[in-house]
């Protein structure tokens, strides 16, 4: 049986994507293929990072565990990219087998295919824009296998990026929900409104990370 390097796991609300203020079970796998501008999580991520080799039993009983005490639903699988992670669609199908909305927030560079087959999650995908340095990764076929369910989401530190950001939303079309987050810091919200209403961004969301206004920004098990 596949184990996993885990690099935390906490019950909180979900900061961002269309179950934002829900109580969710966090599980962080380290490693990233990326190295965003802007990274967030970059200490899960760097060679060196600290992780528990998790088997799906423990895993699976982590889950078991917050379901019993939170009454939860959802599980929010994260990084680091969960996607690299040798065995994540036993997790997949693990968790899907307790009634979990297993939801995957992936960084938009890994083909998503493959995780369809066993048990299809929930995909919340970045979509990397200029800012981020790592636009020339993003794996774009991922956007048509997007449904309603899912979440398509641009991460935005500037001007730059909101232009951008509306060209992939003009060229794809994408069916599922669209999400414009600021970067922490970098612009200002009500710039991406006005933005929003300038380029006539009727079916996109403004989504702020409820975490980092609860909590501090660098708090981590939030």
């Amino acid at each position: 049986m596949s184990s996993l390097k885990l690099a935390e796991s906490f019950v909180s609300i979900n900061g961002e994507g269309q179950q934002a203020g829900a109580l969710a079970l966090f599980l962080r796998f380290t490693g990233c293929n990326l190295k965003c501008d802007w990274c967030d999580t970059a200490w899960a991520n760097e060679k060196g990072a600290p992780f528990e080799l998790a088997s799906i039993s423990r895993l699976t009983g982590i889950a078991r565990d917050a379901i019993e005490k939170y009454d939860l639903h959802c599980v929010t699988l994260t990084g680091g990219e969960p996607l690299l992670q040798e065995g994540i669609d036993e997790l997949i199908l693990a968790l899907t087998k307790l009634g979990l909305r297993v939801e995957i927030e992936t960084n938009g560079s890994v083909d998503i295919r493959p995780f369809m087959e066993k048990c299809r999650p929930v995909f919340t995908v970045d979509y990397k824009l200029p800012s981020s340095r790592m636009e020339r990764h993003m794996f774009t076929d991922n956007i048509p296998l997007l449904k309603e369910w899912d979440t398509l989401k641009f991460v935005c530190g500037s001007r730059q990026d909101l232009y951008r950001a509306a060209e992939v939303i003009e060229e794809y079309k994408p069916l599922c929900t669209v999400l414009l987050s600021p970067v922490f810091g970098r612009i200002e919200p009500a710039e991406i409104v006005e933005f929003m209403k300038e380029k006539r961004l009727g079916k996109a969301r403004l989504q702020l990370q409820l975490h980092k206004l609860i909590w501090s920004p660098d708090e981590r098990g939030v």
